[in-house]
């Protein structure tokens, strides 16, 4: 049977979102099937951070989405009566991004879906849910239904209601919520803790010409024991508060409007707001036990879930989408094999994992219900930011878990020494071209990999044949010389020139520097994963052996021919997915 597109993506959430602009942009045919017949409208997450939004630059939306957030906002744990406690801001640009941002869901939501419009080979389907599916050794057929859940699956007739497609892709990626139908189907547990702990969420929108929330500029974690409180300024005049409900409060209590006006009034004029959601939740910290079955995978709440206590519950997700969409492409365009796969679990969940688990600290320090306890938690907060090194490093916010892999679990060169650079993320200074203009280091590096050569074109380093195979790639090949270190006083010879090439400077420093820290001397070479994430580094002269652990770990062929497919799931898969399919089948 004939693939009717390369991905079937489920869902159309933050992350099923990423996935699909991520792929569309770099030329997959992409089916996204959402139940919801139109946009949920609501406020979930409230954050995103330098990482992501680098993200959001590779799938081309971040300059608009930017537009929409609070940027560089800073973060307090603070008394009830409003003495900070623990104050951090970053201005620092590590990855070309503020560190922090405060953004409206809808906005972002409904932006990053715009986008897709841009793409004829992304198609999206709403008040679609997915009904069954099966997988074979070259892909996956998927039925889908209208919604049951919506007005059209309700009111349509019988015949048309209910009536399934069954379309045919390569791939299908689950990013359908904590609930989901993908999961579930495979049969897929998740593994961590349930909280009992109780919050009440408000979200308010000020009326029109009313400045209601400008007393409130930071995002605070109200350290009160008699009521823990969370206060999230938002774009667009909305407002985030979320209040720890006690075990004699019942969630009709707490949802009754008169008590929501009694909390909301300890911080604003009720009369000067719309209550635009009130919600009594609990969360969890939880990890699907696996996250691919074959030709299967799962991403964002759907393979794993996040308190919201550090606002990394969506940007996990769309982490989880950068990081499968290039090997999704690398086996589509490329001809890789379906094991490197196995490296998207390996890589994600320790991350993911860290992210959980700071989350949970969070909320303890945070959720502190008892006089006594809570004294004991500011004491030991005060004494660490007054101890040397400590304070500057909680400051930073150093505790977030660092943008590197797990050394010995990544697909890349192994890391040489403890602080080598293959497997961590890339800095993004801002760079200058050679006409004067300054721009983002990710808008030379293209959709691709990337070969950066210091103080050398990087395909006058390469054997033609080792050249050949990483234009097969669509690679991008970058000179990046120091400060006031480009050649000049004679004539070019054409190194200058090709579509697949550009030379900048590092007029701020942090490429030169960065280069040292991972030994790249003058006419060495640096590969970047289309992640952005270092792949390998080679000295000068040493390049082939960097092309061939490349194409060694992609497992695809150098002449850029893709390779037959009809044994991936066989031998390349992980023996978990073996079993699973066989089962299936």
């Amino acid at each position: 049977m004939n693939t009717d597109y390369d991905v079937v993506v489920v869902g159309l959430g933050p992350a099923g979102l990423t996935l699909a602009n991520l792929l569309g942009r770099r030329g997959a045919s992409v089916l996204v099937l959402e139940r919801e017949p139109e946009f949920y409208g609501l406020a979930r997450a409230v954050y995103t951070d330098d990482e992501c939004m680098r993200i959001f630059q590779t799938a081309g939306a971040a300059d608009e989405l930017a537009a929409d957030m609070n940027v560089d906002s800073t973060v307090q744990w603070v008394r009830a009566n409003g003495e900070v406690l623990v104050q951090f801001h970053q201005t620092d640009r590590p990855q070309g991004w503020p560190v922090v941002n405060f953004l409206y869901q809808p906005y972002l939501e409904n932006t990053l879906e715009r986008a897709l419009g841009r793409y004829p080979n992304v198609t999206v389907r709403r008040g679609r849910e997915v009904t069954d599916f099966d997988q074979d050794a070259t892909g996956v057929s998927v039925e889908h239904a209208a919604c049951r859940g919506t007005s059209y699956g309700k009111n349509a007739p019988e015949s048309d209601a209910r009536t399934a497609e069954r379309v045919r892709a390569k791939f299908l990626v689950g990013c359908d919520g904590g609930r989901s139908v993908v999961r579930t189907k495979l049969g897929i547990d998740m593994t961590g803790t349930s909280f009992p702990e109780r919050w009440l969420v408000v979200d308010l929108e000020a009326k029109e010409g009313v400045d209601a929330f400008r007393h409130l500029p930071y995002f605070d974690f109200v350290c009160d024991p008699a009521l823990p409180i969370v206060s999230c300024p938002q774009p667009g005049n909305h407002h985030r508060f979320e209040f720890l409900l006690s075990d004699d409060q019942t969630k009709e209590q707490m949802e009754d409007p008169d008590t929501v006006r009694r909390y909301i009034s300890r911080f604003v004029d009720p009369d000067e707001v719309e209550v635009l959601r009130k919600l009594v939740y609990t969360f969890n910290a939880v990890v699907a036990d696996r996250w691919r079955v074959g030709r299967i995978l799962i991403a964002g709440d759907a393979a794993h879930m996040t308190p919201q206590f550090i606002g990394q519950g969506m940007n996990a997700g769309v982490r989880d989408a950068d990081n499968l969409s290039w090997k999704l492409i690398a086996i589509l365009k490329h001809g890789a094999g379906l094991e490197i796969l196995n490296s998207y679990e390996a890589e994600r969940r320790p991350h993911a994992k860290a992210m959980i688990d700071l989350s949970v600290l969070n909320k303890s320090l945070v959720s502190v219900d008892n006089k006594l306890l809570a004294g004991a938690r500011d004491l030991m907060l005060t004494a660490a930011l007054h101890t040397p090194g400590v304070g500057g490093w909680i400051r930073a916010a150093k505790m977030k878990p660092a943008p590197r892999f797990r050394r010995g679990k990544y697909l890349g060169l192994s890391r040489r020494g403890l602080f080598g650079v293959e497997g961590a993320l890339a800095p993004q200074p801002e760079v200058r071209t050679f006409d004067g203009h300054h721009c983002r280091l990710d808008d030379v590096l293209g959709q691709g990999f990337s070969v950066l050569g210091y103080g050398v074109d990087p395909r006058k380093a390469l054997s033609a044949e080792d050249l050949a195979a990483l234009q097969t790639l669509g690679t991008r090949f970058v000179t990046v010389y120091p400060i006031g270190g480009r050649p000049q006083g004679a004539p070019g010879d054409g190194r200058f020139t090709g579509d697949d090439y550009a030379d900048i400077e590092d007029h701020t420093g942090v490429l030169t520097r960065w280069f040292g820290k991972a030994g790249v001397r003058t006419g060495g070479l640096l590969l970047l994963r289309p992640d952005r994430y270092v792949f390998g580094t080679a000295a000068a002269g040493a390049g082939d052996k960097l092309v061939a652990e490349l194409f060694g770990r992609l497992a695809a062929p150098r002449t850029g021919v893709p390779v037959p497919d009809t044994s991936a799931i066989g031998p390349s898969a992980s023996p978990e997915s073996d079993r699973d399919l066989e089962e299936a089948r």
